[in-house]
C-alpha cells in the first residue's frame, strides 16, 4: 500500500466512525418509546437526587395521629401505619433502589465484561475454567442466588449490591465472550499482535468498543432486574434494615393492612413499576440502535 492510499485511509477512517454513530443514533431517534423510557428514567433519578429538598416530611418521622391517613392536601399520598409520609418514603426509596440497580450493574459490567473478554480471547483452559464458573452460577435462579449471599452475609445495602452483581456477572461475561472469538481473527487484530500490543491492549481497546454495545443494552435491562429483586429481597426482610425507607419495604409494611389502607402498597408499588417499565423501553431502543439487523442494514 502506497503512503498515499494510507493517508487516504487514515482520513477517511473518522468519518465511517462518525457515520456509524450517526446511524445509531438515529436508529435510536427513531424509537420514540425509548426516549420516553429514557425521560421518565432521568426523572425518576432527578427526583431521588433531590429527595432531601422535594420531600415534604421526615421520611422515617412518625405522626402516629395521622396513622393510616388516606391520601389529602397535608400528606399527598397518605401516610403508613406509624404516621409516615408516603411522598417522602417514595422519594428516598428511589435513592436506595437506583443506588443499589447503578452500582449492582456497574459492578457486573466491569467484572463479567473483562471475564468474558479474557475466556473469549484466551481459549484453552482459561476459557474452560471461566466459563464452568459461570455456567454454575447461572444454574441459581436470579432471585434465589440473591436471597443465598444475601442470608450468609447480612442484609445491608454493601451486601445487596454484592448479591445483584454476583447474578449479573455470567450475563456479561456470555455477552462478552461471543463476539470476542469472531473478532480476535479479524486481521486488525492480527496487525495489532504484529505491532506487539500486549494482550490486555487488544482486549479493552481494540475489542471491547466493539462489543460494548451488546453489553450496554444488557446492563439497561438488567437495571431494572436489579431494581425489581432489591424490592423483592426488601419484601421479605432481606433488604436495607428498617427504618430506612425502600419501596420493597414499603410494600411490605402495607401489606397486612391492604384492605384499610390500600395506598401504602400501591404507590410504592408503582414506583418499582414505572421505574422498571422504563428501562425496558430504554433497552429496546438501545438494542434497535445497536443491532444492525434491527435497523434494516
Amino acid at each position: 500500500m502506497t503512503e498515499a492510499s494510507v493517508s487516504l485511509a487514515a482520513a477517511a477512517a473518522p468519518a465511517r466512525r462518525r457515520g456509524a454513530i450517526g446511524t445509531i443514533v438515529a436508529a435510536f431517534n427513531a424509537n420514540k418509546t425509548a426516549w420516553l423510557g429514557l425521560a421518565v428514567f432521568l426523572a425518576i433519578a432527578l427526583a431521588a437526587a433531590l429527595a432531601p429538598w422535594l420531600a415534604p416530611f421526615d421520611p422515617i418521622e412518625q405522626h402516629i395521629a395521622d396513622a393510616m391517613t388516606s391520601p389529602n392536601a397535608t400528606y399527598w399520598l397518605g401516610t403508613d401505619t406509624f404516621g409516615r409520609d408516603l411522598l417522602s418514603r417514595i422519594l428516598w426509596g428511589a435513592r436506595i433502589s437506583i443506588v443499589i440497580g447503578v452500582a449492582s450493574m456497574a459492578a457486573g459490567v466491569i467484572v463479567g465484561s473483562a471475564l468474558g473478554l479474557m475466556a473469549g480471547y484466551w481459549g484453552g483452559r482459561i476459557e474452560q475454567l471461566i466459563m464452568r464458573s459461570m455456567d454454575v452460577l447461572l444454574s441459581f435462579p436470579t432471585l434465589i442466588m440473591g436471597l443465598l449471599v444475601v442470608a450468609m452475609l447480612g442484609p445491608s445495602m454493601v451486601n445487596l449490591i454484592v448479591a445483584m452483581a454476583l447474578t449479573m456477572v455470567p450475563k456479561f461475561a456470555r455477552v462478552a465472550r461471543a463476539p470476542t472469538i469472531a473478532i480476535k481473527e479479524r486481521d486488525y487484530i492480527e496487525a495489532c499482535r504484529a505491532l506487539g500490543y500486549s494482550d490486555l491492549r487488544i482486549m479493552f481497546v481494540h475489542i471491547l468498543p466493539n462489543v460494548i454495545g451488546d453489553i450496554l443494552v444488557l446492563a439497561s435491562l438488567w437495571t431494572a432486574t436489579a431494581i425489581r429483586i432489591e424490592a423483592s429481597l426488601s419484601f421479605i426482610g432481606l433488604g436495607v434494615k428498617p427504618p430506612t425507607a425502600t419501596w420493597g419495604g414499603i410494600i411490605r409494611e402495607g401489606f397486612d393492612n391492604i384492605m384499610d389502607a390500600p395506598w401504602i402498597s400501591l404507590y410504592a408499588g408503582l414506583a418499582v413499576l414505572l421505574t422498571v417499565f422504563a428501562l425496558n423501553l430504554l433497552g429496546d431502543g438501545l438494542r434497535d440502535a445497536v443491532d444492525p439487523r434491527l435497523r434494516g442494514e
